[in-house]
C-alpha cells in the first residue's frame, strides 16, 4: 500500500489547502477538464490558473495530459495521492454555493462539448450513415461482443483507437479502470462528452497512436481494437502493441471489417486497407506471442444502399497473450486487395 513520508503529506496539503486548487479538485472529480475549460468555469486567466496546476501536478494530486496543443487534466486512478484527494472531496459540503456555481458552470461547458460533437455528427451524418448501412446493425455487433467475453471483469481496460469512445462505455460496467486513445481531436471531443457521467469516473481519454500507445507494458487485462485496423498502413503494429500491453493472460478484442471490394472506401474514407481474412489474424497472432480465441462473422446485409451496391461483413476476433513468449519469423501480409 502506497503512503506519503510525512514530508510528502505536508507539501500535498499544502497544494490542495488553497481555494482555487480545492475548487479544481471538486470539478475534476466529475471528469477530465482541459486548462482552458477549467479557467472559464473558475474565472481565472490560463496562465494563473496553469501555475495552480503546477502546484497539484507535482503533489501528485492530478495528472497532466498534453494533447497537441491542449492540456488536459484529471485525478489520479490510484496511489497516495489519489487517497488524499478522495478524502478532502468527502470532506467538501456538496450543496455550498460556491460548489453549486462551479459545476453550474461545468455544465455549460458540457453542454458546449456536446454542441460540437452534435455539429461534428451533422456534417458527417451522411457519410456515417452510408457505411453503418452496409453492415450488420452495430447494436447486434456490440451485443455479441459482450456475449465473447461473458461475465469476465478487469482490472484495466485499453481501448486503442477509441473513436466516440462507445467501447469504453460498454465496457465501463465491467472494468475497474478503462482508457481510451486516438489520434483524432474532434473525436476526442465527442467522447468526453459521451464519457462525461459519474458512472465513467474511472474511464479517461487522451490523445495517442494506437501503433505506439503510452502506456506502460503488461499493464492492461483487456485491449480492444474495434474498426482501427482498416485505417492503419501496418495493421500487424497495432497487434504488436497490444501484445505489448497485456499481461501474460490477458485478453485482445478486434472487431474489423472482412475482405470486401469498396474501392471508394479507400478512396472517399481514407481506409487502407479492404478488410482482412481470418488467415491475417492468424498470421499476427503469431507473430505477437497470441493464442487464438473465439471469433465471429458477421455477414454483410442481403440488402444494402441499394440492390447493387455490395454490403460489408464483420469480423470479431479474440486471442489470449502466452504466458511464455514464443518466437516467430513469420513475415505479415501488407494488405487485402
Amino acid at each position: 500500500m502506497e503512503h506519503y513520508c510525512l514530508d510528502q503529506m505536508v507539501d500535498s496539503l499544502r497544494a490542495a489547502g488553497e481555494a482555487t486548487r480545492a475548487r479544481v479538485l471538486v470539478l475534476l472529480s466529475r471528469g477530465e477538464l482541459s486548462v482552458g475549460e477549467l479557467a472559464q468555469i473558475l474565472g481565472q486567466s490560463q496562465p494563473r490558473l496553469s501555475r495552480h496546476m503546477k502546484f497539484l501536478t507535482s503533489a501528485g494530486l492530478v495528472e497532466r495530459m498534453p494533447e497537441g496543443a491542449w492540456v488536459f487534466y484529471k485525478l489520479p486512478r490510484k496511489g497516495a495521492g489519489r487517497k488524499l484527494v478522495d478524502v478532502i472531496l468527502s470532506l467538501v459540503d456538496q450543496e455550498d454555493k460556491g460548489v453549486l456555481r462551479d459545476l453550474s458552470r461545468l455544465d455549460e461547458v458540457r453542454a458546449a462539448r456536446q454542441k460540437e460533437a452534435v455539429s461534428f455528427f451533422e456534417r458527417s451524418a451522411e457519410e456515417w450513415d452510408a457505411i453503418r448501412a452496409l453492415h450488420y446493425p452495430e447494436s447486434e455487433i456490440e451485443a455479441a461482443v459482450l456475449n465473447i467475453v461473458g461475465d469476465a471483469t478487469f482490472e484495466r481496460v485499453i481501448d486503442m483507437g477509441t473513436g466516440t469512445g462507445r467501447m469504453l462505455a460498454l465496457f465501463a460496467p465491467k472494468a475497474h479502470m478503462a482508457d481510451g486513445i486516438d489520434l483524432s481531436h474532434q473525436m476526442l471531443t465527442i467522447a468526453r462528452s459521451n464519457l462525461s457521467g459519474p458512472q465513467f469516473s474511472h474511464v479517461g481519454v487522451r490523445h495517442g497512436d494506437a501503433t505506439s500507445t503510452p502506456f506502460d507494458d503488461e499493464c492492461a487485462d483487456l485491449v480492444i481494437i474495434h474498426q482501427v485496423l482498416h485505417f492503419l498502413d501496418e495493421p500487424e503494429r497495432a497487434i504488436m502493441e497490444a501484445s505489448r500491453l497485456l499481461k501474460p493472460e490477458g485478453r485482445l478484442l478486434v472487431v474489423d471489417f472482412a475482405p470486401h471490394e469498396l474501392e471508394y472506401l479507400r478512396r472517399d474514407q481514407a481506409h487502407r486497407h479492404l478488410g482482412f481474412d481470418d488467415s491475417y489474424f492468424a498470421d499476427w497472432c503469431e507473430m505477437a506471442d497470441l493464442k487464438q480465441g473465439l471469433s465471429q462473422t458477421f455477414d454483410a446485409p442481403k440488402t444494402s444502399l441499394d440492390t447493387h451496391q455490395e454490403g460489408l461483413s464483420v469480423n470479431i476476433w479474440t486471442a489470449t497473450k502466452l504466458a511464455l513468449p514464443q518466437t516467430s519469423n513469420l513475415t505479415p501480409k501488407k494488405e487485402t486487395a
